[in-house]
């Protein structure tokens, strides 16, 4: 029977091992799930630290720190509600106890209750990456499949127009046999990776696929072949690789999307959208027009929005390039990939899309090359 721990707004699923803040999955690892479950069973009672790491570490031997890392993660996601950050209280040379206001929910219909509704759909496309299926009948590979998944929700993490849903939310469906709509909607998402990892002998072959769960299309899917001999390494490819592979296929999805909207209050994302395969195919000068007209329209509804300030720059760095009055357009376009980089300038996409339009307006080589470096490094 799962147990449910409820205290203030947040809420412990033991069996799950998720923490939750009304309907939002906190991102607390598996570690600060296992102190704060020790804390919760004896409220208002000194854990010891011995007591604390065992529940967090089982059958490891680990330092003092990593607990001390665990609790202070645990007080500042407790500090949303006020006060919530002295719910864990410090005994000096004994421990800590949890003081906070703490009711067991054992009763299922009560945790049925209690279980949030489906969060709201976030204003970004959103991601959950699933538990990828162990296929090598040995449960020892689990931690190679768990980790593959973690690799692959960092690296799409990168991506700053995605959004995406934690490991602890999406683990939650481990080892369950689940619909991918029913899995979207409780997650409040759009697309879903899906995958498995097949061991045999040293090689190891990784299959994923991306749909859209709205529509139950199959959107992507692709192999991965490699050998174990490094297996972090390993993980680390495929990720970047499923990463790289599945940025363009989203963003190709969210465009059809969005040109099937009616083409009243539509959001500055959305006008964005619309303008960005035109700009980045080979356009007529008309045609550039166009498109510049939707990127002013989402600059009213945002004028501090990085991706379509960046979007603009090109739009008048292209009809620079095609002569329509030359030296307003260029003006025009340093001015946008100027602003665009001051207001997002940790935003990969944005500082590549500006230094592509500084290139056309003839702006300083080395800068460009810059502010291309650094968007490989952010992704």
């Amino acid at each position: 029977m799962d147990t449910i721990y409820a205290f203030g707004p947040f809420r412990l699923e033991t069996s799950a091992e998720i923490l939750f803040r009304d309907a939002a999955a906190l991102p607390v690892g598996r570690r600060a799930v296992g102190v704060l479950r020790a804390l919760l069973e004896h409220p208002g009672v000194p854990v010891s630290k011995d007591a604390l790491m065992q529940a967090a570490w089982p059958g490891l031997a680990v330092e003092e720190n990593n607990l001390t890392v665990q609790i202070a993660a645990l007080r500042r996601e407790l500090a949303a509600e006020p006060g919530g950050e002295s719910w864990i209280e410090t005994l000096p040379r004994r421990g800590y106890r949890f003081i906070g206001p703490v009711r067991r929910l054992d009763d299922p219909a009560i945790s049925i209750l209690v279980r949030p509704a489906a969060p709201p759909a976030p204003d970004k496309p959103s991601i959950a990456v699933m538990p990828f299926q162990n296929m090598s009948g040995d449960p020892e590979q689990e931690y190679f499949s768990d980790g593959m998944v973690e690799e692959i929700t960092t690296a799409l993490s990168r991506i700053r127009w995605l959004f995406v849903i934690a490991r602890n939310s999406s683990f939650a469906y481990k080892g369950k046999v689940v619909d991918v709509k029913q899995v979207a909607h409780e997650l409040g998402v759009r697309y879903v990776l899906e995958g498995s990892v097949r061991k045999a002998a040293e090689r190891v072959r990784i299959t994923a696929q991306l749909i859209d769960a709205h529509t139950g299309a199959h959107l992507w899917a692709d192999r991965f072949d490699g050998a174990l001999a490094d297996v972090f390494d390993l993980q680390d490819k495929v990720a970047i690789s499923v990463a790289g592979a599945i940025e363009p296929t989203l963003e190709a999805s969210e465009i059809r999307r969005s040109a099937g909207h009616p083409t009243i209050d539509l959001t500055a994302y959305d006008l964005y959208l619309r303008a960005l395969p035109v700009l980045f195919a080979f356009p007529s000068k008309q045609r550039i027009l166009e498109a510049l007209g939707p990127l002013e329209e989402a600059l009213k509804f945002d004028p501090r929005y990085g991706p379509a300030l960046a979007l603009a720059a090109i739009g008048h760095a292209r009809l620079y390039d095609w002569g329509e009055d030359p030296e307003t357009n260029r003006r025009r376009g340093i001015d946008r990939a100027r602003q665009a980089v001051e207001i997002a300038g940790d935003d990969p996409g944005v500082l590549a899309n500006a230094a592509f339009a500084l290139a056309i307006l003839g702006e300083d080589v080395v800068t460009q090359i810059d502010m291309l470096d650094r968007a490989l490094a952010l992704n």
